[in-house]
């Protein structure tokens, strides 16, 4: 099995368990070769209640920085919507550098994981 196959298998492997509510939603994180992207999905109804990626903001930097970007972005959002606790949904990525990175500005402007 290839990297990308192997990690298509380990996300499907968390989703069995993870769920996310309108009160809970799941904080969903894909990491492409250039770019990062977040959101928050309410599971039972099927929506996606906040996005955001670097794409959206436009900064300059590193793509360390720019996941940090997104994080403290995607906190944001939340924030407006009265959404302060969320699940993790990895992906089936690491928990490591841009993964990891995202998930520091997202606690730091205030989500709960």
């Amino acid at each position: 099995m290839n990297r990308k196959v192997r990690r298509i298998k380990r996300h499907k492997s968390i989703r069995n368990y993870i769920r996310g509510t309108g009160e809970k939603p799941r904080l969903s994180v894909f990491r492409s070769g250039q770019h990062i992207y977040a959101q928050l999905i309410d599971d039972n109804k099927g929506l996606t209640l906040v996005s955001s990626s670097d794409l959206d903001i436009k900064k300059a930097g590193n793509k360390n920085e720019r996941a940090y970007a997104v994080g403290q972005s995607i906190a944001e959002k939340a924030s407006k919507k009265n959404i302060k606790k969320v699940i993790f949904d990895r992906g089936g990525f690491l928990y490591h550098g841009r993964i990891a990175n995202l998930a520091k500005g997202a606690r730091e402007k205030g989500l709960e994981f």
